[in-house]
């Protein structure tokens, strides 16, 4: 997919405004930028970002209500795939992006963007108790299936969605976790690759 057809797609099935679109486009050209000296995504994805990268966050928007006084933590934030995607897409100043990196040269690359595109997120070099009340929690290319959903259950102390986007072997990966998955779930497919599989999650935890 070419950055036209990527950004019409966005524009038209995803409904992005252009202001959007200007602001992805900036993200685009630093991260570009930025990659030459901190290996920030892998350099085989470079002439992909639009696609491999952006457009593959920005179909999480679909399953999200950014609704006042909620928020959204993005588990193992890198390069800002998901969360940084979502914090430009959202046009509510009352509800609140999280992002955690624990690498610092992530964080402050994240930074750098925060500031230079105006964005509104919070970054946090690694997630604590204490803050990880949100009603949506998203990953991408984070840890192994089992791991997500540990801090899911144990360490996010409020019901909420869990939104995984993950590969071919979504599935599979369901059906080997050595504790099964107790919560509601269900696969939908990703507008990027036709095997690849976003896995959303209802948990219900004590509050």
């Amino acid at each position: 997919m070419n950055i036209r057809d990527a950004q019409e797609l966005l524009t038209n099935q995803f409904k992005l405004s252009r202001d959007s679109i200007e602001k992805l486009s900036l993200f685009h050209d630093e991260l570009l930028k930025f990659n030459s000296r901190y290996n920030l995504i892998a350099k085989s994805t470079e002439d992909f970002i639009w696609d491999r990268h952006i457009l593959d966050s920005a179909q999480i928007n679909t399953y999200i209500d950014f609704k006042d006084n909620a928020s959204l933590s993005d588990m193992g934030s890198g390069a800002g795939f998901p969360g940084l995607v979502l914090a430009i897409l959202n046009k509510n100043p009352k509800f609140h992006v999280k992002l955690y990196e624990k690498s610092n040269v992530k964080c402050d690359f994240l930074d750098h963007i925060k500031n230079k595109l105006d964005i509104k997120c919070d970054i946090y070099g690694k997630y604590q108790e204490e803050e990880i009340r949100s009603e949506y929690v998203v990953s991408r290319a984070f840890k192994k299936l089992e791991e997500i959903l540990r801090i899911s259950r144990e360490i996010i102390k409020v019901n909420h969605k869990l939104i995984i986007l993950k590969g071919k072997n979504a599935q599979e990966e369901i059906n080997k976790l050595l504790q099964p998955l107790e919560f509601r779930y269900k696969l939908e497919r990703s507008v990027t690759d036709a095997k690849s599989k976003i896995l959303i999650v209802n948990v219900k935890n004590k509050i």
